[in-house]
């Protein structure tokens, strides 16, 4: 099935010679098998222009606007990360405060060390026998936005990486009745749109009125990697500082091939998701009813821990088996998203095969009459230490590295974290903690590759002279 903005690039291919970039000339495939080079245009008569769309492509973004419901939609071909960036500018002007979950991926870190932000951390509870975050409690954003009244904008994740959710219509009601804005990461939330709504995927951030939502495409529906949707409600965001910010941050040059994809994955949304997402429905369901036996493999959102979460998306596949677990999930044909300390990651999406969590269960349900239990995951989200100065000031203040030990007490000047999925455990700026001490001892030794972006190399770290 071609998308309509697919089959107006096609035509507009063949129609003239190309005496311009790029440079296959939609004649030479760059790799074999790669048949979308052939509308693969550049700003050409007729193929419209991102950063000034009034053509196909203002066509194509309307259409996923409406299906989403809200006011406006800019497709992204640098992923959810350029919409985190361009969003922020456009709500934070430079030097100023916002409100941020410390969940948030490390794109939304970068932006407030860019905007040279003051950073006011929201922190979910941890859960603890798995150690993620979980829903942040609308009372805690009203206590920040109450302690911090220069605030200009609120900045939270849901769904988690791991599929919990918070109340987003409670959260967006506090920040408005305050007037400020509320930006949701919703980037691994793509499919909580109103036609998956029969089928459980409910309370996503353009229904609950956020006022800019950031959403990948590709993480959940079937659209290329690296597409990702922005999208805007309300008269509290500017959509033209909303543009002008995206010149900023987004390539001058769009991939053709990646916006007819997103155009596609409307398209494909719009006339296969009913069926899809019912699909999806009954697999879950059939593997949620076959963990009902198990006594030594966790599964997130399966448990206790979930009356304590707003809502969970369970999609999303958090298994406390370990490293020899996801070993042994490899070799039974499956590679999971992440591994991280003692949870296993998997991914599902309506477009899995029929008997893919089939067979995911009864894998697990093996292991679990033949394997030891998981101990829980314990303390691997240390609370943030205190800010000592913005998280730019740690970056650009003089730095030494010293010992892992020695660092605690002094002021990181370095970025720590486990990726996926992205979310520090230390920022620029604040105080190095003990417990954070003690989260790295942890998953080095369970064999979790942390990320220093300082080059660091486990043992020591980057701090302020």
């Amino acid at each position: 099935m071609q998308s309509l903005l697919q089959q107006q690039c096609e035509a507009l291919a063949a129609a003239r010679y190309p005496l311009h970039m790029p440079g296959h000339k939609r004649r030479v495939a760059p790799a074999p098998g790669l048949g979308c080079y052939a509308f693969d245009l550049t700003e050409i008569g007729g193929a419209d222009d991102l950063h000034d769309a009034d053509g196909i492509l203002a066509r194509a973004m309307e259409r996923t606007a409406a299906l989403y419901g809200s006011a406006r939609c800019w497709y992204l071909v640098g992923g959810s990360t350029v919409g985190l960036l361009a969003g922020i500018r456009a709500l934070a002007p430079f030097g100023s405060e916002v409100l941020v979950a410390r969940n948030c991926h490390k794109a939304v870190y970068h932006a407030i060390e860019l905007g040279h932000l003051t950073a006011h951390y929201l922190v979910p509870p941890v859960v603890a026998d798995f150690g993620v975050y979980g829903s942040l409690p609308p009372a805690s954003v009203a206590a920040a936005l109450d302690a911090h009244p220069g605030v200009r904008c609120v900045i939270l994740t849901s769904p988690t990486y791991e599929g919990v959710q918070s109340d987003l219509k409670a959260i967006a009601d506090l920040c408005h009745a305050r007037g400020v804005p509320l930006l949701v990461d919703e980037a691994h939330g793509a499919h909580y749109l109103p036609l998956a709504e029969p089928w459980g995927w409910w309370g996503g951030a353009v229904a609950a009125g956020a006022d800019l939502v950031v959403q990948s495409a590709h993480k959940t529906l079937p659209s290329l990697t690296q597409t990702a949707w922005l999208h805007l409600n309300g008269s509290l965001s500017d959509p033209d500082a909303v543009e002008r910010e995206l010149d900023v941050f987004e390539t001058s040059s769009p991939s053709y091939p990646l916006m007819v994809s997103l155009d596609g994955c409307t398209g494909w949304l719009k006339e296969e998701g009913p069926a899809a997402f019912a699909a999806w429905r009954a697999r879950l369901d059939r593997f949620a009813a076959a963990t009902r036996g198990w006594r030594r493999t966790p599964v997130l959102g399966l448990g206790p821990e979930r009356r304590d979460f707003y809502a969970f998306d369970d999609g999303k596949i958090l298994m406390r088996i370990g490293r020899e677990g996801a070993a042994a999930l490899r070799e039974a044909g499956f590679e999971p998203e992440m591994v991280c300390g003692p949870n296993v990651l998997a991914m599902t999406s309506p477009c899995d095969g029929e008997e893919a969590l089939d067979r995911l269960a009864e894998f697990l349900a093996r292991r679990d009459r033949t394997e030891p239990p998981v101990p829980r995951a314990g303390a691997l989200l240390p609370a943030p230490g205190p800010a000592r100065c913005t998280i730019a000031e740690g970056l650009l203040r003089p730095a030494r590295r010293c010992p892992l030990e020695e660092a605690v007490g002094r002021t990181a000047a370095e970025y720590v974290w486990a990726y996926p999925p992205g979310v520090p455990l230390l920022a620029p700026g604040e105080a190095v903690t003990p417990a954070f001490v003690q989260a790295v001892r942890t998953l080095n030794a369970d064999g979790t590759a942390l990320h220093h972006s300082g080059r660091g190399d486990g043992k020591t770290l980057a701090v302020l002279a």
